[in-house]
């Protein structure tokens, strides 16, 4: 089957594309001879996870689901942060663990004991207060932030156990930004380096988007591991693997128009289907439009959240009910955060082989909607 026989919506993910950025990635990895791996919170259609794992890539985890999906889906242990554990889920975190990263310095003294007892490598967060993102809500920098223990904070000596540090301060970033966040670290925190086993740089990393100087993030890395000779590099993105490998296909329902704009409603939810284009904000592209053409329309979504729709684009001929239109870059933060708000399906999920037939990966009903319900 072809994706101009399915029926809308439906997200569709390209394996020639998710290959081509796998490949990349792990490319950067071995010029600059550190480990990247995979952060679930941007992708978990765990239906592709056989192309990854045909990789040897491996992943993180912030949640019990998470580490639990990595180990049944992606044939992993993973690294692990959460910004608090307990005594009830310490236990399970720490089976399913490589590597596991406390938050606080209270964390680490409480759950260090068992960690060291299970021989899982222990780390902490540290914030280094570069705080380079524009966007408040995905910035772990801001002050006040609850992410990671300040250098202020810091005791003189580590706690018993501690090999590593993980910090996170990028996202969607190039190297410049992380050779701002390093200055920064290594400055607050250089006194300590020499005496760990390996350093997290966190997620961020969108080394797969056009225009990235992938070359000056391996020159990064590899002056890091130069000054500090024996000492484990790790980077976890999110976006990075799966930036620009799938888009979301909609089509027209109906048109409205009040007090001189025009809405084309579709059978998608920016609410719903695409939070980030109203948390972000971002105003997605979409491949049939052409800025500066002459007919103007919003798009409304499907719910009656008075706030779902995002615009305005323009396009050379007038929308009309059955104009299908794809809506780019759709495959990271997408479905791992879409809602049923409304009662709305999901749209269906799509893998389109690299000979061009396309597989249903998922198709979302009313049992789907009624057993998250009570």
């Amino acid at each position: 089957m072809k994706a101009d026989e399915l029926s809308t919506p439906f997200y569709i993910v390209y394996e020639q594309k998710l290959r081509r950025n796998i490949e990349l990635i792990k490319s950067v990895a071995d010029e600059a001879g550190v480990e990247i791996i995979m952060a679930f919170k941007a992708n978990a259609l765990w239906r592709t996870f056989p192309i990854f794992r045909e990789y040897g890539v491996s992943a993180t985890a912030s949640s019990l689901n998470e580490l639990r999906l990595a180990i049944d889906e992606l044939h992993t242990k993973v690294h692990t942060y959460c910004p608090a554990y307990t005594e009830a889920t310490i236990g399970e975190y720490l089976d399913g663990s490589t590597h596991i990263t406390f938050n606080s310095l209270s964390q680490a003294e409480r759950f260090l004991p068992q960690t060291l007892a299970k021989g899982v490598s222990a780390g902490l967060r540290v914030n280094p207060r570069c705080s380079v993102i524009e966007t408040d809500l995905y910035n772990p920098a801001l002050p006040g932030s609850r992410f990671g223990v300040s250098a202020d904070d810091m005791p003189e000596s580590l706690p018993e156990g501690i090999e590593g540090f993980h910090f996170h301060a990028l996202c969607e970033s190039g190297p410049e930004e992380l050779e701002r966040v390093l200055e920064a670290f290594e400055s607050q925190f250089g006194r300590f380096l020499p005496q760990l086993k390996w350093v997290n740089m966190g997620g961020g990393h969108l080394m797969t988007r056009a225009g990235y100087d992938t070359a000056r993030l391996v020159e990064i890395l590899r002056g890091f591991r130069s000054r500090y000779p024996g000492m484990k590099v790790i980077l976890e993105p999110g976006s990075a693997w799966t930036w620009r490998t799938g888009d979301l296909i909609t089509e027209v329902v109906d048109v409205v128009a009040n007090q001189g704009i025009k809405t084309a409603i579709v059978d998608v939810s920016f609410a719903c289907h695409m939070p980030d284009t109203l948390e972000m904000p971002y105003q997605p592209a979409i491949s049939e439009a052409t800025p500066g053409a002459p007919n103007s329309y919003r798009l409304g979504g499907n719910s009656c959240l008075s706030g779902d729709y995002v615009g305005d684009w323009q396009f050379e001929q007038p929308l009309v009910p059955g104009r299908r239109l794809t809506l780019e870059d759709m495959n990271h933060y997408t479905t791992v955060k879409t809602t049923m708000f409304n009662g709305i399906s999901h749209p269906d999920i799509v893998l389109c082989r690299a000979d061009g037939e396309c597989e249903i990966l998922r198709r979302f009903t009313y049992e789907d909607y009624k057993s998250r319900m009570s």
